[in-house]
């Protein structure tokens, strides 16, 4: 494998609360690895659900200008997968093979595309593999 991983979106929220010191301390050390070693992955999706938590549900929501930096600064360097036929045929056959929602399978699913090895989110089973997507939560132990 490559050594790529993939971030999921509440790597970034927890980037961003400060309620919880151990899981921004994590989340803020996945994207900085992510970043300088040029191995992080992101999805299309893991932007849009940032935002849509990132500009609303918090107590002091982003603003739209500091938006702006966050997707130049951090988002972007990291994305690599769109959308595209390939992603969504791909989900669906992941969503009926493992039962997954469909968000979650288009994670999975952008995970292999990217060719990933690591899958970094709190949303699934720690340990579950996909064939060669292993699922890592960075928060156990916290």
């Amino acid at each position: 494998m490559n050594g790529r991983f993939f971030l999921d979106t509440n790597i970034f929220v927890y980037a961003i609360d400060r309620s919880d010191p151990l899981k921004l301390r994590r989340s803020t050390l996945l994207i900085r690895d992510a970043i300088g070693t040029r191995k992080g992955v992101i999805s299309y999706q893991v932007v849009q659900e940032f935002f849509q938590v990132a500009l609303k549900r918090f107590s002091q929501p982003m603003t739209p200008a500091d938006g702006e930096q966050y997707l130049a600064t951090v988002l972007s360097p990291l994305l690599a997968i769109h959308s595209s036929e390939e992603l969504y045929l791909g989900g669906l056959r992941l969503q009926a093979r493992y039962r997954l929602s469909w968000c979650d399978a288009l994670i999975v699913q952008a995970a292999r595309q990217a060719q990933c090895s690591i899958l970094y989110s709190e949303d699934f089973q720690h340990g579950q593999k996909f064939d060669d997507l292993q699922i890592v939560n960075p928060f156990l132990g916290s």
